[in-house]
């Protein structure tokens, strides 16, 4: 806020003092509440890209709603969980002590999500996440399934696999493709999914290394060593852009392919000319793909951001469910999971959302494929 303004504030404030006067609210007028919902993804750390480009999504949606003057305003935290279940595990228990929170946008990763769930299932905190994709998080068998708090507005890896395999093999003569995870939630759920598809095609080895490994010649020296035209990571931005620099470096000249987990704007600049003609996908249409030229000039007015990241879409979607339930009265936890549960919600573009039992969208979601492209990702359409 402007400093003149606050000063302005505070000397009327004085004056009203100094004459006795008493302010008081048309008689009318009705009361306004105030409730607060928590953006909760990486916005430091290895991965703050993923949480960084998701925020504003969430932040322009709130904004909007609030710029109506309605009866029950919204405040947006964050809480920055950095893409590290550890780190989650510990700042969860502080947001579900928050008695203002009445809902979690979030978590951006899987690992998160799982970590938080003890916490936020305790207290009864509803949480729709724009990107945190992991089959086992909704799955009612799994151990670790986020019922009945979790939701999500992006389609599970069980969608996203599939589509990553076809699109990484797309137009490549007899395709022989290498996988490899991160060993974490999410990018070992990925390969996971990815494999079945895989084996139709040909395989020609899979690796699983460590989150956090810095020297990836060995696993570069594999690949190649495999005869494998075609690459798949099933992990985040910062292992790629070194696994794939490795790759090149070492005179790997096929198809390298990954998730929504690198699918991040900084990953260009990361991976650097090793990120020439990669592949990526994920399960969401660019923002800008769904707003008219007035409404991106307005989100670029509100957040600062020019260019929508990946999932401000879904970011977007997951604060509208929230601010529709909010709009209907719904103001405290219980209400707020009850109204998630059981409404049907209108998200960017006119898509329709809806929640099954176990908290994924009905119907899934079409995965897109992107392309980097002179150092930018792009879209590319379907995968």
């Amino acid at each position: 806020m402007n400093k003149k303004i606050v000063s302005g504030f505070a000397i009327a404030a004085a004056a009203t003092l100094a004459f006795g006067a008493v302010a008081t609210a048309p008689a009318n007028a009705a009361p306004k509440t105030e409730v607060t919902l928590a953006f909760m993804g990486p916005l430091t750390g290895p991965d703050a890209q993923l949480g960084q480009d998701q925020y504003p999504g969430a932040e322009w949606a709130i904004a909007l709603y609030n710029a109506t003057n309605p009866k029950t305003k919204v405040k947006l935290i964050k809480a920055d969980s950095q893409c590290d279940g550890t780190v989650a595990a510990n700042i969860a228990p502080g947001v579900a002590a928050n008695k203002a929170v009445i809902g979690v946008i979030g978590t951006s990763c899987s690992g998160e999500a799982r970590n938080s769930f003890p916490a936020y299932k305790a207290a009864g905190l509803t949480m729709v996440a724009p990107s945190a994709s992991a089959v086992s998080l909704t799955d009612p068998k799994a151990p670790d399934r986020g019922f009945p708090v979790f939701h999500r507005v992006v389609a599970h890896d069980g969608f996203q696999a599939p589509a990553l395999v076809r699109y990484a093999t797309k137009g490549v003569a007899s395709p022989k493709i290498y996988l490899v995870d991160d060993q974490t939630t999410y990018g070992a759920g990925l390969i996971k999914y990815a494999l079945p598809s895989a084996k139709k095609i040909a395989v020609a080895g899979t690796d699983s290394v460590p989150r956090g490994t810095a020297d990836w010649t060995s696993v570069a020296a594999k690949v190649k060593a495999a005869g494998a035209n075609v690459v798949i990571y099933g992990g985040y931005t910062t292992e790629a852009a070194k696994f794939f620099k490795a790759l090149r470096d070492g005179g790997y000249t096929g198809i390298l392919a990954a998730g929504d987990g690198v699918n991040t704007s900084d990953f260009p600049d990361l991976a650097g000319k090793a990120a020439e003609g990669v592949r990526l996908t994920a399960a969401d249409v660019p923002f800008e793909n769904l707003l008219t030229k007035d409404e991106l000039a307005s989100f670029t007015k509100i957040t600062g951001v020019k260019v929508p990241g990946l999932y401000s879409t879904t970011a977007y979607n997951a604060a509208r469910v929230f601010l529709t339930c909010i709009e209907q009265g719904k103001l405290t936890r219980p209400a707020i999971q009850l109204c998630v549960n059981s409404n049907t919600f209108k998200g960017a573009g006119g898509s329709s959302i809806k929640f099954n039992r176990y908290g994924d969208i009905i119907g899934g979601a079409d995965v897109g494929g992107y392309l980097v492209k002179d150092g930018k990702i792009k879209y590319d359409g379907l995968a």
